[in-house]
């Protein structure tokens, strides 16, 4: 069967090609990881040459339920999400894990059904069951000790390639300095990457960057938020590795949708509009229409076709 064409999504083989983001954060390297709201968009991500991508927890639930990100997402459902995403991609997906969806036990299970659906890596935050966004007001977040216990368990739930980013909410209701503070903590308890949200000044994000700048450290860019925008280049200058627009794509996407539906109610017609939008040629090749009809080709009769993977 050395033949047979690679269809991503369909053919057998699981995760084991796919680049390790264990290795790029052991190489030192500085990531730019977007946000993505399904698994074409993955694809899409992959496509531009993202190293990485991420799922959000929000963005599952604003894009897929209509609702808002105040803790309303399953386990059970990020996870199917999450498998969906991860196939339809060769690059890691890093996954919004909120809370772990329980406590330290509940952490573990979490860790080992993300991991297995497909997930380099996990985003755990230290936020009170109902969490909310990390740039809405009303946050509460757990003690330290607990916080720190579920980050033990996430490394003992996971493979050693599997990396565990400690989030910490507590620049909200506690201060940045114990904000920092807490991410170190949970740094020395085994986390991968630490990730403290929404400082709320240029001051605040050095600072960050000051005091833990030699971890990994992810920046949460969210437009309209509370925090600071600058470029990518400028935060990996600060001392960040990882820059996040965990929903930048989605709200442009968004906005487009509304656009577009509005011209349609307004003039009852689209062809007009065909430039704004992906051909029907290159809709067919994203989705690898003819991979799978090479596929079905190679079932049916052992031979391949001339298109190749």
């Amino acid at each position: 069967m050395s033949d047979a064409p690679a269809v991503r999504g369909l053919s057998a083989g699981g995760f084991a090609d796919r680049p390790s983001l264990r290795e790029m954060l052991d190489r030192g390297e500085r990531l730019v990881i977007p946000g993505v709201p399904d698994a074409l968009t993955a694809r899409l991500a992959e496509r531009a040459g993202f190293a990485a991508c991420y799922v959000s927890g929000a963005g599952y639930a604003n894009s897929q339920l209509a609702l808002p990100d105040v803790g309303l997402v399953s386990r059970e459902e990020i996870t199917r999400h999450l498998g969906r995403v991860a196939l339809a991609c060769g690059i890691p997906v890093v996954a919004d894990g909120d809370t772990g969806f329980g406590g330290p036990i509940a952490v573990m299970h979490t860790v080992r059904a993300f991991e297995l659906a497909g997930a380099a890596g996990i985003q755990l935050e230290d936020q009170q069951i109902p969490k909310r966004c990390g740039h809405f007001d009303g946050k509460k977040v757990v003690s330290t000790h607990d916080m720190v216990t579920h980050v033990r368990a996430a490394k003992l739930g996971g493979s050693a390639d599997f990396v565990v980013i400690a989030r910490t909410d507590a620049r909200a209701t506690e201060g940045i300095n114990a904000a920092i503070d807490r991410a170190r903590a949970y740094a020395d308890a085994g986390a991968d990457v630490v990730f403290v949200e929404a400082p709320q000044s240029l001051d605040e994000i050095e600072l960050v960057a000051r005091k833990l700048g030699d971890l990994p450290l992810v920046i949460n860019v969210v437009e309209g938020g509370r925090t600071p925008q600058v470029t990518a280049d400028d935060y990996f200058q600060m001392g960040y590795r990882i820059v996040l627009f965990a929903n930048f794509l989605m709200r442009t996407m968004m906005a487009g949708a509304a656009e577009a539906l509005g011209h349609l109610r307004s003039t009852g017609e689209t062809h007009t509009r065909a430039d704004t939008m992906l051909s029907w040629r290159d809709r067919q090749e994203l989705v690898g229409l003819a991979h799978v009809e090479q596929l079905e080709e190679f079932l049916e009769n052992g031979t391949t076709g001339p298109v190749q993977p």
